[in-house]
């Protein structure tokens, strides 16, 4: 069975929302089994909206529409369905009174335009909201079912649960299987780079697929199988991560959810070990990475956003020497930040960055996006490198980031090898 998702809301389009229900959707359609392959956003717009369902309805066997049947003027939905369908509205009486002992219950007078959420198209199901005022809608188009949801997530998401996904499973029949996808976590190469390590494997296998997904510095590589089980397709997949594992080695640092920095504070609890950070052209995105993560309580000791030279000496105790000397933006600056973290904290580990985000700033002997980092531990040889990021102010900030957090996995797994 094709799905087709239909998004309804001019702020989607402007940006001012990001569409985050398509996405949503989308992983509950592929553990159903339940192909997908297109997704549209459309304005406000009765005839747009309209052309568009019509458009979806005569290629698709299902369309999930999204937003447009609150009880305001700017929601079309209920009407370009009505058109789509050729068909006249009509009005339900149960369901308006529904929505008057709603607003009662609450002890406020119902606004006359939200009875607007009782009218239907003719022939369409009103699928009920428990988390809200306005009802679903399921109608047949041709060969299309079409189902009209609220844009509300928290809405829409107990509808596609309990209403709308069950329904297509069971038109699709027991054929449809599931999709499984695994996301395996690269760090260290470009895009193109793997990809020619494994290019092969993408040309090669149609079930599962694989590909390439480019994001905050790292490279994930997805592989997604169909199956008419989870561990069928679980099957499917392994053989395929067990070839891109042996090829790629450490490039591979996780898989699924296990970013570095979940990897990183599971290795320091599992020790018994605590982390400092002091950072400046990144202004906390490392601790703020850290702390995201439930529980890194215990492993976090405190950090440090020293933005200027004052603050590096006066709360890292980083020598003025070594700024007159090397400069703000220096190994040597990053040395003593990292070293400074771990005295002032009493941490096990630590790591400091130092460098020029942009987009000014930059000199011919320190461009911009040179970053240094520096990791320190107990009874440890500090490290410390400098290189070079490309992109903008986000990019170079999320870069330098990351090489942090892997500078402090390669530390942790240093000191389990005894290196």
């Amino acid at each position: 069975m094709n799905v087709e998702i239909l998004a309804v809301g001019t702020e989607l389009l402007l940006g001012q929302i990001v569409n985050g229900n398509a996405a949503d959707i989308g992983q509950r359609l592929a553990e159903a089994g339940l192909d997908h392959f297109r997704q549209v956003v459309v304005g406000d717009n009765l005839d747009r909206v309209t052309a568009a369902i019509r458009e979806a309805a005569g290629r698709a066997d299902a369309l999930i529409l999204t937003g447009g049947i609150g009880p305001t003027q700017d929601d079309l939905t209920r009407e370009a369905l009505r058109d789509a369908a050729g068909v006249p509205m009509d009005f339900s009486e149960e369901y308006a009174e529904r929505l008057r002992v709603w607003w009662e219950r609450r002890g406020r007078e119902m606004p006359a335009t939200n009875l607007r959420q009782a009218e239907y198209p003719r022939g369409a199901e009103m699928i009920p909201n428990a988390k809200g005022t306005a009802p679903g809608l399921r109608l047949r188009i041709g060969g299309c079912w079409v189902f009209a949801l609220p844009g509300v997530p928290q809405e829409m998401l107990a509808m596609v649960d309990e209403h709308v996904v069950p329904f297509l499973v069971a038109e699709a029949g027991e054929g449809a299987g599931v999709i499984v996808s695994h996301v395996l976590r690269t760090w260290g190469e470009s895009e193109s780079r793997i990809a020619e390590l494994v290019g092969d494997l993408y040309e090669a296998h149609t079930n599962p697929t694989l590909a390439f997904l480019a994001s905050g510095g790292e490279i994930k590589l997805r592989l997604t199988a169909r199956a008419p089980t989870p561990a069928g397709a679980g099957a499917l997949i392994a053989p395929v991560e067990s070839e891109i594992r042996r090829r790629l080695g450490r490039l591979v640092f996780g898989s699924g959810s296990d970013t570095i920095d979940r990897i990183v504070l599971g290795l320091c609890a599992e020790r018994g070990w605590t982390i400092a950070t002091a950072e400046s052209a990144t202004g906390g995105l490392v601790s703020a990475a850290l702390t995201a993560v439930p529980g890194s309580s215990a492993v976090m000791r405190g950090a440090v956003v020293a933005y200027t030279a004052e603050v590096k000496v006066g709360v890292l105790g980083v020598d003025r020497g070594v700024l007159d000397r090397s400069g703000v933006v220096s190994e040597e600056t990053a040395l003593a930040m990292a070293e400074g973290a771990l005295a002032h904290s009493h941490a096990h580990i630590s790591v400091a960055i130092t460098g020029i985000a942009g987009p000014e700033g930059g000199t011919p002997e320190k461009p911009v996006g040179m970053v240094c980092i520096a990791w320190a531990g107990r009874e440890m040889t500090p490290r410390v490198v400098h290189t070079v990021f490309q992109g903008d102010r986000l990019q170079i900030r999320q870069q330098a980031c990351l090489l942090a957090l892997q500078g402090l996995l390669d530390l942790l797994e240093a000191y389990s090898q005894g290196k």
